[in-house]
């Protein structure tokens, strides 16, 4: 059994990494610090128009411990800016705050943040401890009885869930066992493992498994008013009262400035508008190691403006803290504004497993092409014909890493020769396997022939949306044409891009890699199997799976079949090493046999920082799950001043 909280046996283990992860809990023999007011709440608790912190804070609050974690201890105030490209993205203000039932700490490991603790047994029975005294954001008591509101009522619903649970509370279409145990304890059950449970708690955006019952109960069919509900529905336009209910009630869009919330900060005001405002959680439930209530900071602001024209923006000195929109071809314009308008400008590597990768489709409706594309020999040649080291120097000015598409060196998992293999740029091997693939013909243009007579002429899609994309197509053009393979670009939507791949209609294109390449033996491995539809090298494939068959086609190629019986050995499997051995046997399939063709990783985030934000760090990995963006660096702990 893994327990997730002090014993004799394990205390000093689990309170020295809490502490470097910045999560210290209060222990019940240890006396937690007096706690203190964020100034800007002090008034409001004088005037009686809010309880004392020592009553709004769980009796066993989250203590960040700053001097440990190598922070500065702060001081309670100021706000910071940042832009957003459209008005919906204020729900990753819920990335930000990175408030979750469990959450990533900076080894990957899960640590408990809402939760006091959590008990684990057989992988399979997840045993949930809340901290009492703990309360939603508006003064509410955050109890079990929000657990069993959104298993019982929202979850089961056949209105609200027409599809039944979320798929991440599946196993093997096997829902839980949910069983409240008692005000602050909740347990999960199946009859297997879940090993996806934790990490879908801690991601980015994460699974709920509770909601505001005493709030969300007026909008509900089986509790509130009928002639009120009718009248909420009508004002509100909504298609049904279920409509409502779920419009009302999403704690991720952040959109609803009544909905109580377990941020650091809530929203404020509500849409339409070009300004949004999140003020401080009075609730919140982590302190720092003086008692000082988080976050420091009292408010973010929010200002909506053209994606196009946030470089610009950020660059003239109108965000305190930004990374969203700003591309690693943007850094030398923002680095001209540093002195001006008082910021830093930081470099973060990205987690993606290659921020430049071709995927040829093997799910190509042409026959020809997809022949050519499922030929490993095919897809090796076109990757040793590219200049890696070329690309490097010419678009990131050396600061990037030519790779493959795998795990990046932050990864326990990483493998230095597996990231390189096929990727040596070596022209005669290029020609040599198109040779033996028979690919011996060429017209006048010194185009090699496919086997029915066609120029080999390979059109890559893309959507368009990043410039240096065109850019490096233009020197892997170059390349190739020296192997007598015709490379032309198409541009299109996102939808329609998107829509061309999964129909089969494209034959190869371009994306970025891996979300998260910093694999490690909890790494839900989806990206690594063809479960999605969503993965351009075998959409069919993946659609195949995600309808049980109905639509799409079974995966065919032995990898494929490989990597699906990996998957499912992996979620089968309790044991962490064994689920290591699974993610490592993954990787070195999809190396092998070149699924996609990574071309360069490690290419680098600019983060513009205001000089008087501290605790930002200098050095960071940018990653969107795991990692939250900045999420995973605890923003309530940012603080300003000199």
């Amino acid at each position: 059994m893994i327990v997730a909280r002090p014993t004799a046996r394990i205390a000093c283990w689990l309170i020295a990494a809490l502490a470097l992860a910045g999560l210290t809990m209060a222990r019940a023999d240890a006396e937690p610090p007096a706690l203190s007011e964020p100034a800007m709440l002090a008034a409001m608790v004088e005037a009686g128009d809010l309880p004392p912190v020592a009553e709004r804070m769980p009796t066993v609050p989250a203590i960040v411990d700053m001097p440990a974690t190598g922070r500065e201890t702060g001081v309670s105030g100021g706000e910071i800016a940042w832009i957003a490209g459209r008005a919906r993205d204020i729900r990753i203000m819920n990335v930000y705050g990175y408030a979750r039932l469990v959450g990533y700490g900076p080894d990957y490991t899960f640590q408990p943040d809402i939760l006091e603790r959590f008990d684990v047994e057989e992988g399979r029975i997840f045993t949930f401890h809340l901290r009492p005294g703990h309360r939603w954001s508006d003064g509410h008591p955050f109890t079990a009885e929000d657990f069993r509101y959104a298993w019982e009522e929202i979850a089961l619903h056949a209105e609200l869930k027409p599809f039944g649970p979320d798929v991440r509370l599946l196993v093997d279409g096997e829902a839980p066992l949910v069983e409240i145990l008692d005000e602050t304890t909740v347990r999960y059950t199946w009859s297997q493992p879940n090993p996806e449970f934790l990490p879908a708690l801690a991601g980015a955006r994460p699974l709920y498994l509770y909601a505001p019952a005493h709030y969300m109960a007026q909008f509900h069919a089986d509790h509130a008013d009928p002639a009120a509900l009718a009248a909420m529905v009508e004002e509100t336009g909504a298609r049904n009262w279920a409509a409502l209910h779920i419009l009302r009630g999403d704690l991720y869009d952040a959109d609803n400035p009544d909905l109580p919330v377990l941020q650091p900060w809530r929203n404020t005001t509500a849409p339409p508008s070009e300004r949004f405002v999140f003020e401080r959680n009075p609730y919140y439930h982590r302190a720092d190691q003086t008692g000082l209530q988080l976050p420091y900071l009292d408010r973010w602001i929010v200002t909506i403006a053209d994606s196009g024209l946030i470089p610009a923006k950020v660059g003239a000195g109108e965000a305190d803290l930004q990374s969203r929109h700003l591309r690693f071809d943007t850094y030398t314009f923002l680095v001209d504004g540093e002195d001006r308008n008082d910021y830093t400008v930081r470099l973060w590597p990205t987690a993606l497993g290659s921020d430049f990768v071709l995927y040829p489709n093997m799910n190509a409706q042409d026959p020809v092409y997809r022949a050519l594309n499922r030929d490993v020999r095919f897809r090796r040649a076109l990757s040793h014909a590219i200049d890696r080291e070329e690309i490097n120097q010419v678009i990131y000015y050396g600061l990037a890493t030519p790779s493959l598409n795998t795990a990046l060196p932050a990864s326990p998992l990483y493998d230095a020769e597996r990231a390189s293999l096929h990727t040596a740029f070596d022209l005669d091997a290029a020609n040599a396997l198109l040779d033996e693939i028979g690919l011996v013909e060429r017209n006048g243009n010194g185009i090699r022939l496919m086997p029915d007579g066609r120029p080999l002429e390979i059109i890559v899609e893309t959507t368009g949306e990043r410039t240096e994309e065109t850019d490096i197509l233009e020197l892997i053009a170059d390349r190739w044409r020296q192997i007598g393979v015709a490379l032309f670009t198409n541009a299109s939507s996102r939808e329609m891009f998107r829509n061309r791949v999964f129909a089969g209609e494209t034959v190869m294109s371009v994306s970025t890699g891996y979300d998260n390449a910093i694999f490690t033996a909890n790494t839900v491995p989806h990206e690594l199997a063809p479960v999605d539809q969503n993965w351009l090298q075998y959409p069919k494939w993946g659609q195949y799976v995600q309808t049980a068959g109905d639509a799409g086609e079974a995966p065919d190629e032995p990898f494929g079949e490989a990597l699906m019986a990996l998957y499912a050995e992996w979620m089968a499997a309790a044991d962490e090493a064994d689920r290591a051995a699974i993610v490592t046997r993954m990787l070195d399939i999809h190396a092998a046999e070149l699924t996609s063709i990574g071309v360069i990783s490690g290419v680098l985030q600019p983060v513009v920082v205001a000089n008087d934000l501290h605790n930002v760090p200098q050095e960071a990995t940018y990653g969107w799950d795991p990692g939250a963006h900045f999420g995973l660096y605890r923003p309530d702990t940012f603080w300003r001043g000199q």
